[in-house]
């Protein structure tokens, strides 16, 4: 195994060409005709469409409630802070969008920047990140469906509407009155094996699966009718909300310091995951270079103040000390005595949860088809219907893959290893267009990432942060340095010292090469907020990421066109 061949790229051009002249490239074993290729019927409200159905879900319907709980009304600053983040990110997407109109998002584009090794890897993590997102996404829309359904009286067995884990650990805690206990003390069994499924999460899965199998018309349609009931439900909490909001709620901002806002990264960066899943439709787009970094933006700007105004909203309603709960929209108009509107918004997280599970089932196959054109995976993957003109054997892996694992899972295991998979492929797509700015032959796009110029800029913020540091926590800034030397503290201190390391040779690179500022400020935001999701998912995340390598170097690596290519 060479190391020219890992670390060499596909050239722009090829990909280009590959779609354009080689649609073979397109269908698997299905022989080139019209019936295998993608149909081209998105535009830019579609796209919008797509990227709010995508990020207004889970996030903002349930995990927002932990995330005030923890950093009181301050909240909405962390939000500011996480869509300026991914405002960076999906400048750089855009771009990238712009240059390489083709489905595959994060991997084409890290195959034509970094080469094919760290487009595997990065392949692998959006498969990570789409698949178990969307285990996230579906066990929350079972508990709101659940919830819905008691608003009915229409009660479903416990053991039917709960992941295994979360019954296992209810029954082992030994308190006879939780649901947990319950679920599992009347579970049937078979061979002594309790049956403990999340039903609803499955029922849903494999409904949207089939809508996405179906093609690109249904999901359009579909997204867009959901997206509108939605906004429309969240622009009547806001403003019923705003007649409500005492003020004295706002008071501290910060309860519990800066320390505390950071505790919510997980949940808020995971409440904006999803407009990067745009980049999946390039090859479904009438325009894809005009159309795709206008969706990109305008519906993470709509979702920024969404969220912001929502957040202020929520904190001014109640205390925050009341918002650790699993429907905190719904929570605080029943808190408030208007059950009737809290009604409205179980049953529009239903359809947003919904949207957000179209979007992401949508976007994975098209990961699944783009690494199987390269050979890296089989090329059933990249077979397209001939009547739907849909990936439709990679989406249905998809589901499966997502269905099963629902049934078993709980919200807590997935949500951390979603928002640390997403972080990464971020970082390495702000990467990425720092390192095409450095290669003149390669054709630029309709749209490109402003250039600022970070020769001196970057070297100063870099130091601005370290100085920051000490001046705001002497105390924090020297414990750091010299206290935890033991591997069990050490070890919660790695992806800090890894930042740090990073901040340095991209300040010292950025001096070098004259750096554009934006990708520069997206890489090193994204990699800080991946330093605060915690050493365990780290680790967990590394382990996915070496079981990937493996699968790599036994196939992909034997079974790569472009290897294959370059030997010829």
């Amino acid at each position: 195994m060479k190391k020219e061949q890992l670390l060499r790229t596909k050239p722009v051009e090829s990909i280009l060409k590959d779609l354009h002249q080689h649609p073979e490239l397109m269908e698997g074993e299905i022989h080139a005709d019209l019936h295998g290729k993608l149909s081209r019927k998105l535009k830019v409200r579609d796209l919008v469409g797509f990227g709010i159905a995508a990020i207004v879900g889970a996030g903002i319907f349930s995990t927002i409630g932990k995330a005030a709980f923890n950093g009181g009304p301050g909240i909405s600053l962390l939000f500011i802070f996480t869509a300026v983040a991914c405002a960076f990110s999906a400048l750089c997407y855009a771009e990238f969008a712009s240059r390489i109109p083709v489905s595959g998002s994060a991997y084409t584009y890290a195959y034509a920047s970094f080469g094919e090794l760290a487009a595997w890897i990065i392949g692998w993590d959006l498969l990570m990140e789409y698949a178990i997102g969307n285990i996230a996404v579906a066990i929350s829309w079972s508990d709101y469906f659940t919830s819905f359904l008691r608003g009915f009286n229409i009660h479903l067995p416990l053991w039917a509407t709960m992941d295994f884990l979360t019954a296992y650990r209810g029954f082992n805690a030994g308190d006879a009155t939780s649901d947990a206990y319950q679920a599992w003390a009347n579970a049937p069994q078979i061979g002594g094996l309790h049956l403990v499924l999340d039903l609803p999460a499955l029922m849903i899965v494999f409904f949207i699966t089939y809508l996405v199998y179906r093609g690109i018309h249904e999901s359009r349609t579909a997204s867009n009718m959901m997206v509108l009931l939605k906004l429309c439900v969240i622009f009547m909490v806001i403003v019923i909300g705003a007649f409500y909001i005492n003020p004295d709620n706002w008071h501290p901002f910060l309860p519990n310091g800066m320390s505390g806002v950071m505790k919510g990264v997980s949940a808020v960066f995971f409440a904006y995951i999803g407009f990067d899943a745009i980049s999946t439709t390039a090859e479904e787009c009438e325009n894809p270079q005009r159309d795709l970094p206008l969706g990109m933006m305008y519906s993470l700007i709509i979702c920024t103040v969404l969220y912001v105004t929502l957040s202020l909203v929520l904190t001014g309603l109640v205390s925050y000390t009341e918002l650790n709960v699993g429907d905190p929209l719904a929570f605080v108009f029943e808190r408030l005595g208007m059950p009737w509107i809290s009604g409205i918004v179980a049953f529009s997280a239903i359809i947003a949860m919904a949207s957000v599970l179209l979007v992401f089932q949508m976007g994975q196959p098209r990961i699944w088809m783009s690494m199987s054109r390269d050979g890296l995976l089989p090329r059933k993957f990249a077979q397209i219907h001939p009547k739907f003109h849909t990936p439709s054997f990679a989406t249905i892996v998809t589901g499966c893959l997502v269905a099963i694992p629902a049934l078993f899972m709980n919200l807590t295991e997935v949500t951390d290893l979603t928002s640390i998979g997403t972080l990464f492929a971020f970082v390495l797509v702000n990467a990425g267009i720092l390192i095409l700015d450095e290669r003149n032959n390669i054709p630029r796009g309709k749209f490109s990432v402003p250039y600022i110029n970070g020769k001196y800029i970057v070297p100063v913020l870099v130091v601005a942060i370290f100085v920051g540091w000490y001046a705001l926590s002497p105390d924090g800034f020297t414990d750091f340095f010299t206290k935890g030397n033991n591997w069990n503290e050490l070890k919660h201190k790695l992806p800090f010292w890894l930042f740090m390391f990073l901040a340095i040779y991209t300040a010292i690179r950025a001096f070098v090469k004259s750096y554009s500022l934006i990708p520069v400020l997206g890489l090193l935001s994204c990699f800080y907020l991946m330093t605060e999701l915690g050493w365990t998912n780290w680790l967990r995340f590394l382990i996915w990421l070496i079981i990937g390598l493996v699968i790599y170097i036994f196939y992909g690596y034997n079974h790569s066109k472009l290897r294959h290519l370059n030997t010829k």
